[in-house]
């Protein structure tokens, strides 16, 4: 149920550097109640009016820090992400998306167990695809947003 609310409203922004249009960018919230360690979040399946954007066109904006990609983050195995706090969600779209409403398709992929799981060491090593069911802990679903460009 929390999944409906991982998207921030009014947060879905093209992203300018520069004075290009390099993609956009949405607000994010964690959907563990406890948080996670960031080394634990594995990126998001994201698709826009049809249109998916992989994980290798994401990076990740939290804790007063640049974004950082997936493979970065993986690393930041001190670093935390608390439940009440906002992250950053950059995607590689050069030119942007279209002014007016969008149909946002998310999930967020955290490889977060209670405990050990036969999966556990493959997923370090290979981590799973976001959108396919697998590492999606609290996010089971993938969830549809009616989002309008700020």
């Amino acid at each position: 149920m929390f999944d409906n609310f991982l998207i921030r409203p009014g947060s879905l922004k093209n992203e300018t550097v520069d004075g290009k249009v390099i993609g956009f960018k949405l607000a994010v919230r964690n959907a563990n109640y406890r948080g996670v360690f960031l080394s634990l979040h594995n990126g998001y399946f994201i698709s826009v009016d049809g249109q998916e954007f992989g994980r290798e066109l994401q990076t990740f904006e939290i804790n007063g820090k640049p974004p950082r990609d997936f493979g970065e983050i993986a690393n930041a195995v001190y670093e935390h992400w608390d439940y009440g706090d906002e992250g950053i969600l950059h995607v590689a779209y050069p030119g942007g998306l279209d002014a007016g409403s969008h149909t946002v398709r998310f999930q967020q992929s955290v490889l977060a167990a209670y405990g050990y799981l036969p999966t556990d060491e493959e997923w370090v090593k290979t981590p799973p695809v976001p959108g396919s069911g697998a590492g999606s802990d609290k996010a089971p679903q993938i969830v549809s947003y009616d989002l309008e460009l700020a």
